[in-house]
Formats: structure tokens, C-alpha cells, sequence
């Protein structure tokens, strides 16, 4: 939303507290992040906000405009939200952590290679004429966000058109804010400082 210049207020909850489950609670029925409320519609799931935003905003590309990369943008998309658990498991999500090696093992390093040929392939039929994996940045760009933070953050080998688009997701002004925002939160969640 907010790089597409989608208005919007920001509610944040510290995870990990006594009290984190009854505050997202009194937001959405799922108790979980992320959430959001449009007047009296709550839509508690990252890709389901995701299609209430592109219903909501057409003149807006979230998806690609062309039918063939809408379709495969939306198949990464729900990949992402729904897999790489081994990745998910081994590299915690950290935007506040310092760039530090972590060797990945066997079953990441399998996720890792997924997503690198997915990048690859995304970019090679729908990416070349913008920095994104389908040219112009996506919803299948900000669902692979937390992926590229850990990718950078653990220092995970990758290949240099990898990092060429993880140098572009991160020089977003959205991203740099992003990142700007976790440096200034006054918690830390112990178990997501890893290595």
C-alpha cells in the first residue's frame, strides 16, 4: 500500500508479549498479522488483502496488467505465502539485524534454489523491462520482500541477477521506510536472533 501510494493508517503490535494475541484480537478474528480494516470489512490474510486492494483499486497494477504474468504472479505469490518452510524455519524474518553468514542447510538451501528459479523465470518471460520479477515492482514483489530480507540479512549465496533484484526491492523508498521502522522498535524478540 504504501508504495503504491495507497492511503492508509498504521496500527503496530509488539509480537511476543503477554499481551500480543488479545491486541491483534480486538483487530482481526484470526488473531494474526497482517489485518486490514476498510470501515466495517476486516480482510486478515496478506493475499486476501492483497485482491481486496487490486478490487478496490483497479487503475492500480498491483498485478500485472497482462493475463499470462497476472496468472503466474499469483502463482508465486500463493507459493510464497504458502511455502519455504525450511527457509522460513532456519532464517528467521529480522529487518534489524546486521548482514552475517549463516550457512543454510540441505532442506533451505532446496527452498533457496526454488526461489531463485522462480525469480529467474519470472524475470526472463515476463521481467525484462523493469527491475521487477514481472517488469514494473508487483503483489508478487511484496509478498517475496520478507524473502529477500532474509536472503540479505543471512548473507545467503545467490546468484548476481538474484541480488541485482534484491538491490532494487531494497532501494525502494516503501523498503527503506520499512527498514527505518524496525531500527526504531524498542523490543527484541530473542528467538528471532539468531546466528
Amino acid at each position: 500500500m504504501r508504495h503504491f501510494g495507497i492511503a492508509f493508517d498504521e496500527i503496530t503490535i509488539p509480537l511476543a508479549q503477554e499481551n500480543t494475541r488479545a491486541e491483534i484480537l480486538r483487530h482481526t478474528p484470526s488473531g494474526k498479522c497482517p489485518a486490514l480494516r476498510d470501515g466495517a470489512i476486516v480482510v486478515w490474510d496478506s493475499l486476501a488483502i492483497v485482491e481486496y486492494l487490486a478490487e478496490t483499486f483497479p487503475r492500480i497494477a498491483i498485478w500485472p496488467r497482462l493475463r499470462a504474468a497476472r496468472a503466474q504472479a499469483r502463482s508465486l505469490a500463493a507459493e510464497m505465502h504458502s511455502g519455504f518452510a525450511n527457509l522460513r524455519a532456519s532464517l528467521p524474518m529480522n529487518m534489524r539485524r546486521k548482514v552475517k553468514k549463516l550457512e543454510l542447510g540441505q532442506e533451505a538451501a532446496v527452498d533457496v534454489a526454488r526461489i531463485e528459479s522462480a525469480f529467474a523465470a519470472a524475470r526472463a518471460e515476463f521481467g525484462q523491462a523493469g527491475h521487477f520479477l514481472f517488469g514494473d515492482f508487483s503483489a508478487a514483489d511484496a509478498m517475496f520482500a520478507p524473502v529477500v530480507n532474509r536472503l540479505h540479512v543471512y548473507d545467503v549465496d545467490v546468484s548476481e541477477a538474484t541480488h541485482c533484484y534484491m538491490d532494487h526491492v531494497m532501494a525502494l523508498p516503501a523498503w527503506q521506510e520499512w527498514a527505518a521502522q524496525a531500527q526504531a522498535e524498542p523490543w527484541v524478540i530473542d528467538k528471532y536472533e539468531i546466528g
